[in-house]
């Protein structure tokens, strides 16, 4: 379970948060200009956008869970298990496996806009990557900074749905979270007014009732719910530093804590949070051990190279003490 979110001030930042009982070694990784892309419908691109972003490397082959590349267009794929589907070739269509879906659309296009040139397209199909990683049943939010639209491919078609509040979770498909945004039109961050009745004393027992009501429960149809209402109430400095920092506390609302969801004899934890300036090309994260942010700048690497460029993700957690020489 995960949920990605945009947020502007000065500069624009797309992330999201990576929940799961377990990891699979992912890297901050950089595809540079020059890497060559092979990818199953017969296309091959020796030049394209350099990308950045979470990936699991494998055979030489980065496979993002987020990224964004060099023209500032982002990308993330979440959890859609139930209602995503994805078929055979089809002719006539541009047949991408689910895996090469992020490099496909972030090596080619500068914006969304040029991003919607190219889904009208496609077909995604259930290739696999191999036989040990089967095809993920994912949806997409793909973001630049004047526009976000979430990407579902169901039993019925390819939807592209304009997403205004810039917010992604998993299920149900994204029109249901939308229209359940309705039921919160109520909440405010202000302290309540009571609206119930006028004859019985309602009585403001405590500082900070602001949002009473906003759901706080680790579903993703809750979580949908809390970030949007955090992000688009969120206040911050239009500095990178508070600009980042407040980022993070947005995506920290919907955190998941070891212990509180099972699957299985495991626990699912957010295992990472990423934050990244589109505008900059600078990829922070954190991880569920290591609470401060660490970062990578994509133009402090080759990006004429042709050789990936990966980074093993800092989980060590430090505590600084005061008075201690």
């Amino acid at each position: 379970m995960c949920t990605a979110i945009t947020y502007r001030t000065d500069n624009f930042y797309f992330g999201r948060t990576l929940d799961s009982e377990l990891s699979y070694n992912e890297r901050v990784t950089v595809t540079p200009r020059k890497f060559r892309f092979e990818f199953t419908n017969g296309r091959k691109l020796n030049s394209h956008y350099a990308i950045i972003g979470m990936a699991y490397v494998c055979e030489n082959y980065p496979l993002y869970f987020d990224a964004m590349n060099e023209k500032g267009l982002c990308m993330a794929g979440l959890n859609f298990v139930g209602n995503a589907f994805f078929g055979k070739e089809k002719e006539n269509k541009d047949n991408v496996a689910v895996y090469e879906f992020i490099p496909w659309i972030l090596s080619q296009c500068g914006s969304v806009q040029e991003a919607r040139y190219l889904l009208e397209k496609i077909n995604l199909t259930d290739t696999p990557f191999s036989n040990d990683l089967p095809t993920a049943q994912l949806h997409w939010m793909l973001s630049d900074k004047t526009q976000s639209v979430t990407v579902e491919c169901m039993k019925d078609g390819l939807h592209i749905h304009d997403n205004p509040v810039g917010v992604l979770t998993n299920n149900p498909p994204f029109p249901y979270q939308m229209h359940n945004l309705n039921n919160y039109m109520q909440l405010s961050s202000a302290q309540p007014v009571s609206n119930f009745s006028a004859d019985i004393d309602f009585q403001l027992y405590s500082r900070g009732m602001g949002a009473l009501g906003l759901p706080g429960d680790l579903s993703s149809q809750s979580r949908f719910v809390r970030s949007a209402f955090v992000k688009m109430n969120s206040v911050s400095d239009n500095d990178e530093e508070s600009s980042v920092n407040q980022f993070f506390h947005i995506l920290g609302s919907v955190d998941q804590q070891k212990g509180c969801c099972t699957v299985g004899d495991k626990y699912e934890i957010t295992l990472y949070t990423s934050c990244m300036n589109a505008d900059k090309g600078i990829y922070y994260y954190t991880t569920y051990t290591n609470h401060g942010i660490n970062a990578v700048d994509i133009h402090n690497e080759d990006l004429d190279s042709d050789i990936l460029k990966s980074y093993n993700l800092n989980k060590e957690e430090k505590i600084y003490f005061h008075g201690v020489v």
